[in-house]
């Protein structure tokens, strides 16, 4: 079926006037097969990938088929993440602007639930949530299924990957009237199809061509590398192209926060985005990148589900990614809304024949390149800097300063050319030494630190070397640094647990007494090393 005009679909005029208020010109193909089957009634699986209006295509038939007079719960629409449950709410909203009676409600964990029966009592007839939420509004019975006539089911894959199948199957088995159930998901696996096979009734089946999966709009490239080089070729990519956003993708928790940190002791405002992560640490992470505080974010692939970010200039695939499908996830990242984008992806030679099925599979050319040379990234800097003062040179009025300049140096011996190159070695020693200000990562007893991520207003984050595998508790940190430095374990804040060592954040006034009293303790018979961790002063 090719691209559909959304005037040809039958939909109201409501929603017609919000998809123009959008810019919405025609639709996609996923909008434009799966809005009229949807709208017929029947079942579905659609499978498709990020960025391409699969919110779009589920939301607009579910709000075509809402009732504005019933106030009861009509739709529910599960997702794996708070992300990806906002995101989806926000667009629904924007679809049902001038649908003035449609009440709309995001549910998921991390948020007081209080917040969200309070509306569900006075009536919502849409929500969209993620399982494990759903399910605590059902057995509260602040959730009822009686009128509800449409599921969605929308990444089911990663909700299964993410250990939800229970909470899926008790959803949709506690939907007992007559209703439509759809399943959008990037892979159609087993489980995906058993699924399919209990709870749908002669589905249809739309599936995007893998030729629609990649964009022209994105130039990808793979460099082949030593692993223990990784570091430095991502540093020298971000030195030479400077994308003012850009995420960089690993397989796992442990090496986000082994890149992050070493990024970080390299001068680099970046954050880690893994499961890890409570949901206030997440939403801190995001604000900064939205913000534009931190620009490169170092994430896990189902961490990275979700992010709406539309100007990532870049995307780096620090690890090959397992699956084909996720090489498609992430470089759908960058090279949204027309924009270009690029793709850099580190392969090591044993790695090449991955590669090699990425491309069949994507029906993409993802061509080799060369490492930049530390010659060619000085040069790009000094590039950047020409770039700069041609700007300059154009646009602004440089009188004082031409009248400072001849006042301290006409009578050198010194021309003009001898002049600006001064200014340019001054300008290339001046960024060079802030990086190396920034990547101040121990304490050097003046109270500066290098950061790992978003902290708590008055707060300052420390590193320990105890973590899981010394057998240690969160209970056993709290209890160690109120025993030892005296304060109250109530003003100890937030407590991040890994592997091999733990970030636990305390009262900025209490930092110094905190580093010097554990630094003679132990922890699980471990001798305790604590050093600063974030870039706040105390």
């Amino acid at each position: 079926m090719g691209a559909l005009a959304f005037e040809d679909m039958g939909l109201r005029p409501e929603i017609l006037r919000a998809i123009d208020s959008m810019g919405f010109t025609e639709a996609s193909p996923i909008q434009s097969e799966a809005i009229p089957v949807m709208m017929s009634g029947y079942d579905l699986i659609g499978q498709a990938q990020t960025g391409t209006g699969k919110t779009a295509a589920l939301g607009i038939p579910v709000l075509e088929k809402i009732d504005p007079d019933v106030k009861n719960l009509q739709a529910i629409i599960l997702c794996p993440t708070r992300e990806l449950a906002m995101q989806i709410t926000d667009e629904l909203r924007r679809l049902a602007r001038y649908m003035h009676a449609i009440k709309i409600l995001p549910v998921y964990g991390g948020q007081e639930i209080i917040k969200q029966i309070r509306p569900l009592k006075s009536g919502v007839q849409l929500i969209v949530g993620t399982p494990g939420r759903v399910m605590d509004h059902m057995r509260r019975n602040t959730i009822k299924m009686d009128h509800v006539h449409t599921v969605v089911m929308d990444e089911a894959d990663e909700m299964l990957n993410m250990g939800f199948r229970e909470d899926m199957e008790t959803i949709l088995e506690g939907v007992t009237g007559e209703h439509q159930t759809v399943m959008f998901s990037a892979t159609m696996s087993s489980v995906i199809k058993d699924i399919a096979r209990r709870f749908q009734q002669d589905a249809k089946i739309i599936k995007i061509q893998k030729k629609e999966l990649t964009t022209d709009n994105i130039e990808q490239l793979y460099y082949e590398v030593k692993p223990n080089e990784k570091e430095e070729v991502l540093s020298r990519l971000v030195d030479m192209y400077q994308p003012k956003r850009s995420v960089v993708f690993c397989n796992t928790k442990k090496k986000v926060d082994l890149l992050v940190n070493e990024l970080l002791s390299r001068g680099y405002g970046v954050a880690a985005l893994h499961g890890d992560l409570k949901q206030a640490q997440r939403d801190r992470v995001m604000q900064g990148f939205r913000n534009g505080s931190t620009n490169i974010l170092i994430a896990t692939d189902v961490a990275a589900r979700g992010i709406d970010v539309d100007d990532v200039e870049a995307v780096f695939n620090f690890d090959l990614p397992m699956d084909e499908e996720y090489y498609v996830h992430r470089i759908g990242r960058t090279g949204r809304a027309g924009r270009k984008g690029r793709a850099f992806t580190f392969v090591t030679k044993r790695e090449k024949y991955k590669l090699k099925t990425i491309e069949r599979y994507c029906k993409a050319t993802i061509n080799p390149a060369n490492i930049p040379t530390a010659k060619d990234v000085a040069n790009r800097k000094m590039e950047l800097v020409f770039e700069e003062i041609n700007d300059v040179l154009q646009n602004e009025d440089l009188k004082t300063f031409r009248k400072s300049i001849k006042r301290n140096l006409f009578d050198t011996e010194f021309e003009a050319l001898d002049v600006a190159a001064a200014l340019l070695f001054l300008n290339t020693k001046k960024t060079e030494s802030q990086k190396e200000d920034s990547s101040r990562s121990s304490y050097d007893g003046s109270g500066n630190f290098g950061d790992t991520g978003a902290v708590d207003e008055g707060m300052v984050r420390l590193f320990v070397n105890i973590g899981k595998k010394n057998k240690a508790k969160v209970g056993d940190l709290v209890g160690a640094f109120a025993g030892e430095s005296g304060i109250p374990g109530k003003e100890i804040g937030a407590i991040d647990m890994h592997e091999g060592y733990s970030f636990v954040e305390v009262p900025i006034e209490h930092a110094h007494k905190v580093i010097t009293s554990m630094n003679q303790a132990s922890i699980k018979g471990k001798t305790v090393a604590v050093e600063p961790a974030s870039t706040k002063r105390f």
